[in-house]
């Protein structure tokens, strides 16, 4: 029975340390956006999309 419980028990740490990790480096990929304005941001998808075909 110890060992089930000790299963259990680093299960759920594991389950939340997980989660923590995920928020934490989704926090920093969106903390500075890039901005630009619209004729910039059509120019950068037309040009990833070129790349995307080859």
């Amino acid at each position: 029975m110890p060992a089930a419980s000790l299963f259990f028990v680093l299960f759920v740490l594991l389950g939340i340390g997980g989660t923590v990790l995920l928020y934490v480096l989704i926090d920093r990929e969106t903390s500075d956006p890039e901005t630009m304005d619209r004729a910039d941001a059509e120019r950068r998808a037309k040009e990833e999309s070129r790349r995307g075909r080859r």
